[in-house]
């Protein structure tokens, strides 16, 4: 009775969830298509028609190819849980491993069996992507010969960091009694904690290269900056981003006395000094709010609560046979569990997705105001203006979308509320 009745319940959130996602996405394009005549008022003298039609069209573009995607990933998700594949899958692979390679082994290689063919089901519309659609609007940067090595050097990152961690939280699962969830939400937090620390220097140095900031006027500058906030960095590096892509950036990674300050070369030869200070002023707006820290927090109770979740549901029958997939009676379903959650969660968590953009473009509003207190409000707005029109973000996005999915206020909202700060017109 129970298993019909999560059925039930995903099937109707999974249906809702699908509904909503191309009824938004739908009114996103109306709503560009509509204003792509003519810059909003606000930027006329700033933005060119032809800038205001390409992000228009850039818009509309990853709009058709998103309702393709989602479509895809809906079908996909039926597929591994209701039509049974992750069952039959998991079937195989317990006969052709366990035998060979025990519990641990046969768990394992069904994590990365589900992970490999889940990527190749993606990989088309992952090539199509960068390859045509970012290819058409100007952006990507990437080569055939560069996709293959990032995918290779994703595999064995993957290898080595992935399945250590896999096999722990697996063993936790099995060796430590009905509480396993808590242990497990340790090792887990620990973890993400290690990588925060080592990823500035140990991983994201093998798909890119980081150079100290070599303008020395503007290294005194930011210097200058982070001393008036109090902010410690061990160093300042500039990425070759703009091998991969046109689209640039600028963001704090690490943690503690590991954290460093990392501006895109596409980003530096797109702003002046003065606009750079300010792009970096709003990034040391979240640590002085501590965003970080909040989100570190959020992170960790979200967590909890799924480990719990999935503490309780792992031991009950309905919780398989309610997605479609058969449990082994003489073999471990800790693997099962674990990806039969990551599946389903998605699903209802979609529903809480604005509630999270609100919260996230809160924190955005608050470090602009930081950074219009610590360097020129007019610089970042300035920077904002030109970093959506290079990156063809429409300046007219559909309003409901926006407080659905946007993380980042749109530029028009984050302007207006610079220009209140600094007094301007």
């Amino acid at each position: 009775m129970e298993s019909n009745v999560l059925t039930a319940v995903f099937v109707a959130a999974l249906l809702l969830s699908f509904v909503i996602k191309v009824w938004l996405s739908s009114r996103q394009m109306r709503h560009v298509a509509a204003h792509r005549g003519a810059v909003p008022v606000a930027f006329a003298g700033t933005v060119s028609l032809a800038a205001h039609q390409k992000a228009a069209d850039y818009t509309l573009a990853k709009g058709r190819f998103g309702l393709i995607t989602t479509a895809w990933g809906t079908a996909v998700l039926l597929g591994w849980t209701l039509l049974g594949g992750l069952s039959a899958l998991n079937a195989a692979l317990y006969e052709a491993v366990f035998p060979v390679l025990g519990a641990m082994g046969y768990q394992l290689a069904l994590l990365a069996a589900f992970s490999l063919i889940s990527t190749l089901l993606d990989l088309p519309f992952e090539l199509y992507d960068t390859f045509r659609l970012e290819q058409r609007f100007g952006f990507n940067r990437m080569t055939w010969r560069l996709y293959l090595a990032d995918a290779v050097k994703s595999l064995l990152v993957g290898v080595v960091i992935g399945l250590p961690i896999a096999a722990l939280i697996l063993w936790i699962m099995g060796a430590t009694g009905s509480l396993w969830w808590l242990w497990a939400w340790g090792a887990w937090m620990g973890f993400n904690l290690l990588a925060l620390v080592l990823y500035p220097t140990v991983i994201a140095p093998i798909f890119n290269k980081f150079e100290p900031l070599p303008d020395e006027s503007l290294r005194e500058r930011v210097q200058a900056l982070m001393a008036r906030c109090g902010f410690r960095a061990k160093g300042l590096f500039v990425m070759d981003g703009s091998k991969r892509s046109g689209h640039a950036n600028a963001y704090f990674t690490g943690l503690g006395a590991a954290k460093r300050v990392v501006f895109f070369d596409t980003l530096l030869a797109k702003l002046t000094g003065g606009e750079v200070e300010a792009v970096l002023a709003h990034e040391l707006g979240h640590y002085k709010h501590r965003h970080v820290l909040k989100r570190i927090v959020l992170m960790f109770a979200l967590s909890l609560l799924g480990f719990a979740l999935l503490g309780w549901l792992s031991g009950k029958l309905w919780f398989y046979a309610g997605l479609g997939t058969t449990v082994g009676m003489n073999a471990p379903n800790d693997a099962l569990a674990l990806l039969l959650f990551m599946l389903v969660v998605p699903v209802f968590g979609f529903f809480i997705s604005p509630l999270m953009s609100l919260l996230s473009r809160r924190h955005e509003f608050e470090a602009d105001a930081y950074a219009s207190e610590q360097a020129s409000g007019n610089d970042l707005a300035a920077a904002l203006l030109k970093l959506h029109e290079d990156n063809a973000a429409t300046l007219t996005p559909d309003p409901l979308y926006v407080r659905f999915w946007y993380s980042h206020p749109p530029a028009s909202e984050r302007i207006a509320a610079l220009a209140l700060q600094t007094g301007r017109p």
